[in-house]
């Protein structure tokens, strides 16, 4: 499968995004990530549904949105009528996460649940499993850009490449937070197939975009 890598845009110049985004026009298989955070979930917040809306009318590729909200409830109905490609959000953040899925399985082609670095992965039910498009791994602890990969994850990320293979799952494995060339090849070898990156990939300045992404991938 090929390696699917997810800009965080987090990390790109707010000022002049819809020239940041341009610079990726000739780039194969990435997905644009949207690190949307309510103060509340998490300590940080980020942009609301105007900037969402904004962003999908200029996007040239698919928009991976990462829900770090109390409500994703709230989001499911207020954003289904914005081409979002996935919509992921976190397992900490409801009692009824297989609900929601369904829910969500309504309006995006693409649904995901995330974990954060201290929830264990067999909080997951195969139930859920069997649901999901994608599972996104916290390798940081969620709510802010440019934090170290939490070593702990290389176990997390073998019971779940472990559990695939047992259920023969098919779900995408992402991962985010502190990944860059020196762990790509290894997330990759572990099973990943979806890179979240924003500090490594936006470093250098728009002409090493492109460059940075291809690191990634090895």
């Amino acid at each position: 499968m090929t390696t699917i890598i997810s800009p965080s845009l987090l990390s790109c110049d707010f000022m002049n995004i819809e020239t940041e985004l341009k610079h990726f026009d000739s780039a194969k298989d990435i997905w644009f990530h949207l690190d949307i955070m309510d103060g509340h979930f998490v300590p940080n917040m980020t942009f609301g549904n105007p900037i969402i809306k904004m962003i999908s009318k200029i996007s040239n590729h698919p928009l991976d949105a990462h829900f770090m909200v109390t409500n994703p409830d709230f989001y499911i109905e207020t954003l289904k009528d914005v081409p979002i490609h996935n919509f992921t959000f976190h397992y900490e953040a409801t009692s009824t996460p297989l609900e929601l899925i369904k829910e969500a399985k309504m309006h995006y082609p693409s649904v995901g649940i995330s974990i954060k670095p201290g929830t264990p992965f067999d909080k997951l039910s195969e139930e859920v499993l069997s649901e999901i498009d994608l599972l996104l791994v916290m390798s940081v602890e969620p709510g802010f850009g440019g934090q170290s990969f939490i070593e702990g994850t290389w176990e997390k990320l073998e019971q779940i490449r472990v559990k695939k293979l047992a259920n023969k799952f098919d779900f995408m494995v992402q991962v985010d937070g502190g990944v860059g060339s020196a762990n790509a090849s290894q997330l990759i070898e572990a099973g990943c197939n979806n890179l979240v990156a924003g500090s490594f990939v936006f470093k250098g300045g728009p002409d090493q975009y492109l460059n940075n992404i291809e690191l990634l991938r090895g």
